[in-house]
């Protein structure tokens, strides 16, 4: 019989698939991705169509599972996609889909 998955890492793969667990937050992941540069909420918020209040919560929950990393900047905050953690993210669907893992590259913290 095959080992179950450590539950720790369950855990942690599971608050990932929790955070993309709406479209809007998929598509904010995947627009900071493409930018590859830090994003004020505004910016974010003029792609993306939605109201401040509702991006700058998708941005909470984001960055909670360090999908997105937040930098200040003066009295504002902009938002970058965390490359590290979304190299990591391939890796857990694999896993949960009881194919082995690709090579680690280095964590996702």
């Amino acid at each position: 019989m095959a080992e179950l998955l450590n539950r720790a890492v369950a855990e942690e793969y599971a608050s990932w698939f929790r955070a993309l667990a709406d479209p809007s937050r998929v598509q904010i992941v995947e627009y900071l991705a493409r930018q590859d540069r830090p994003m004020s909420v505004g910016e974010i918020v003029a792609a993306v169509g939605l109201a401040q209040s509702t991006v700058s919560q998708h941005l909470r929950i984001l960055t909670e599972v360090r999908f997105v990393l937040v930098e200040p900047v003066g009295n504002a905050r902009h938002y970058r996609i965390n490359t590290r953690c979304v190299d990591c993210f391939p890796s857990a669907a694999d896993v949960v889909m009881g194919r082995p893992a690709p090579q680690a590259t280095g964590g996702c913290a």
